[in-house]
């Protein structure tokens, strides 16, 4: 009985499969175990204090940057999501930009115009070629040297750009505005059912239909709409010169700023060249069969060309977004107070628990990079499907 067993365990593949699986995670285990161990052995011969119970004390310091309200007598966790906030803030706003103008110099790239298509190919191969740190320090280091307060230069009236910072209006919402939320909620869910609508009746019909133009008068429009309906319940604070300073508005400091330039434009030429590469593998003969059936060249990019190009595009596009986000932590070169800077620096130095404090921030950034990856693989997973369909 044992014999036939052990027999079975060796010569079937799928037996072995999971015993060398299940013998290599018992391994690993055991090794995360003892190495939990001997740090916290020599943790306590060193008389060094250990644990989490550091998360409810004091931070003692501030944060200039943050969207939540924090003060110097804030707890260290508070400052955690202070800088996880920050942290998702650029990430966030660095994959649009920087997406956004990947996609367009992409495409300048395939241009049949001599001086376009050279210019945004210096973009890419200097920008690229150029460590991301350095264009960091570079941003930020050019908007110090804007001028100061009161040499302000007015964009537009209520926004001042100065070296320390962009002021502007800030937005105070009053009652009724969750109405106007829950309308443009609304209007994206019923875009959906319009272009599922139109696209059914468009193959039913053959007629086109301007589906974004449509979609996008809805979703713009209805907000707008709910706005006036509902007396307008949203003001303006204006920023004023007062002294030596601006009062009232908000205002976002030169680290963000810096850090947002850096990151996106560093990370848009890399996914130009996947937007070019991705354009390429299409086939040049559908391309000119489009043409040939009387279809304009905005249409033959939009139907035939990006769709096809997507399932290319995707997967490189993913480890973008993550290289982004994780670059985010190059703030603390210029003092942006994400992640690392407030709680893996200063509290960190506040309190000794470098290996608590790191271990947060490493499983912080991994969950993030965990989490656009499932999103990204999602939205691959359906386009590959309607590639296919």
């Amino acid at each position: 009985m044992s014999a036939n067993f052990f027999r079975k365990i060796f010569f079937d593949e799928k037996s072995r499969s999971l015993l060398i699986q299940a013998l290599v995670i018992g391994i690993f285990a055991v090794f995360i175990y003892f190495l939990v161990q001997q740090t916290a052995a020599n943790l306590e011969r060193r008389g060094i204090s250990s644990g989490f119970d550091f998360l409810n004390m004091g931070a003692g310091y501030d944060i200039s940057i943050r969207l939540i309200p924090f003060t110097s007598e804030d707890t260290h966790l508070r400052a955690y999501f202070v800088g996880l906030l920050n942290t998702l803030m650029i990430a966030i706003c660095g994959c649009f930009l920087a997406t956004i103008l990947g996609f367009f110099v992409g495409v300048i790239r395939l241009s049949s115009n001599w001086l376009f298509k050279n210019i945004a190919y210096v973009y890419v191969e200097f920008t690229r070629n150029v460590p991301v740190l350095l264009q960091i320090i570079l941003y930020y280091s050019i908007l110090l040297h804007l001028p100061k307060i009161k040499q302000a230069i007015v964009i537009f009236d209520g926004f001042y750009l100065t070296n320390r910072g962009l002021y502007s209006p800030l937005p105070i919402f009053k009652e009724g505005f969750s109405i106007i939320v829950a309308s443009f909620l609304l209007a994206i869910i019923t875009s959906f059912f319009i272009k599922k609508y139109l696209k059914k009746k468009q193959q039913h019909t053959g007629k086109q239909y301007p589906i974004f133009l449509i979609n996008s008068a809805v979703i713009i429009f209805t907000p707008i709409f709910m706005y006036y309906l509902m007396g307008m319940p949203i003001e303006f604070e204006l920023p004023v010169l007062k002294g030596f300073n601006f009062k009232g508005g908000m205002v976002i400091r030169p680290e963000f700023i810096g850090m947002l330039l850096g990151l996106s434009i560093y990370t848009a030429a890399f996914i130009s060249e996947t937007v070019r590469s991705g354009i390429v593998s299409v086939s040049k003969g559908q391309r000119e069969a489009s043409q040939a059936l009387g279809l304009k060249s905005n249409l033959v990019m939009k139907l035939i060309i990006i769709p096809q190009a997507l399932r290319v595009i995707i997967p490189p596009l993913t480890s973008q977004y993550l290289n982004l986000t994780k670059n985010s932590s190059l703030g603390i070169a210029i003092g942006y107070a994400d992640l690392v800077h407030g709680f893996g620096g200063i509290s960190l130095n506040q309190t000794g628990r470098a290996i608590e404090i790191m271990t947060m921030v490493m499983l912080t950034y991994l969950t993030i990079s965990l989490i656009i990856s499932l999103f990204m693989n999602i939205y691959n997973k359906a386009v590959q499907f309607k590639g296919n369909a």
